[in-house]
């Protein structure tokens, strides 16, 4: 049973993280990175679909980002999409390849942004202790019902205790690997 909670408790609070950092990468820094569209959807044959899956997303240089489309007709609807995401790109087209350059960012949309990142930080601190009280509560009710010792309760309690230390560190080392990311020049 304690195995079982342990389990679940360390997958949780792994998914909090992967879903950090998944939320960091669409926050736009002023260096490009192809993860910038990966959720841009575009309408292909009348379905939308995700960028990606019909274009190939290349890195050209440090500011700007190559879009080429497998299929000819497609280099309008995929400019298109990128244009009208809402992420203050502005592609050009040349030839058969999309230019998507970065644009600088201000001084104050950087504190912006560094706003939203520790919000989303916070979010996730908070959803890694939300399993660990979860996985407490799982734990007082099986001594409660006399499943288990107070000692295995204590022991499978600090445990999660140390689950939950552990994240708060690589959702903390994530934060600030994001805020030098965007204070980057």
């Amino acid at each position: 049973m304690i195995p079982e909670i342990k389990k679940t408790v360390e997958q949780k609070m792994s998914k909090s993280l992967e879903t950090l950092k998944a939320d960091f990468g669409k926050v736009r820094t002023g260096r490009a990175h192809t993860g910038i569209l990966d959720h841009v959807l575009v309408e292909y044959y009348g379905n939308p679909t995700l960028i990606t899956q019909v274009a190939n997303v290349t890195l050209i240089d440090a500011r700007t980002l190559g879009v080429q489309p497998w299929e000819k007709n497609m280099v309008g609807p995929v400019e298109r999409a990128i244009r009208d995401a809402d992420l203050g790109l502005n592609p050009a087209t040349n030839g058969d390849v999309i230019r998507v350059p970065m644009p600088m960012l201000t001084e104050e949309r950087r504190r912006d942004l560094i706003k939203v990142v520790r919000g989303e930080a916070e979010n996730a601190k908070v959803a890694v202790r939300n399993v660990r009280r979860d996985a407490n509560e799982q734990l007082k009710r099986l001594l409660k019902d006399k499943e288990i010792g107070e000692d295995d309760e204590r022991r499978a309690q600090e445990e999660v205790q140390k689950y939950t230390d552990r994240f708060v560190v690589e959702i903390d080392k994530a934060l600030q690997a994001k805020e030098a990311d965007l204070l980057a020049v």
